[in-house]
């Protein structure tokens, strides 16, 4: 039963960090759009809604649940240092996922005031989470 949790575990974060990448990329395009074109600044805030509330947030919890469900069958895994890396990193991924969440209300109330190159930097920080969890849990070098 493990690795049927397992699995599904990764399948979850897959999902949960490809709309990680995508929700932050829609902010760049969102900031970009020009003021006048309200048919395409509303068609940024559906998408970015739709993609949190439909594919980011019930991924992010089932990633989180079936995690917390693989720590409770092996406890042994709090043990070790790789464990307390990565769950620091899941931590600071979801305050990051959070703050995406502001961020969409922000532009729904279209009172953004970042530019598309602060976006384009706020986008690569679940790039370095992605890499630095897939080598912890992978080496486990701690």
């Amino acid at each position: 039963m493990f690795l049927w949790i397992k699995a599904f575990h990764v399948i979850a974060v897959i999902t949960w960090f490809a709309a990680l990448f995508y929700l932050p990329r829609l902010f760049v395009y969102h900031a970009m759009a020009d003021e006048s074109d309200t048919v395409g600044r509303e068609r940024f805030q559906v998408m970015e809604r739709k993609l949190l509330k439909g594919i980011m947030t019930p991924s992010m919890i089932v990633a989180v649940a079936l995690g917390l469900w693989m720590i409770a069958l092996v406890p042994s895994y709090l043990s070790q240092g790789w464990m307390h890396a990565k769950l620091t990193l899941v931590v600071l991924l979801l305050g990051y996922h959070h703050w995406c969440a502001r961020i969409v209300k922000t532009f729904a109330q279209e009172a953004n005031t970042r530019s598309h190159v602060w976006y384009r930097w706020f986008n690569e920080a679940p790039v370095i989470a992605l890499i630095a969890i897939v080598i912890l849990v992978i080496v486990k070098p701690f």
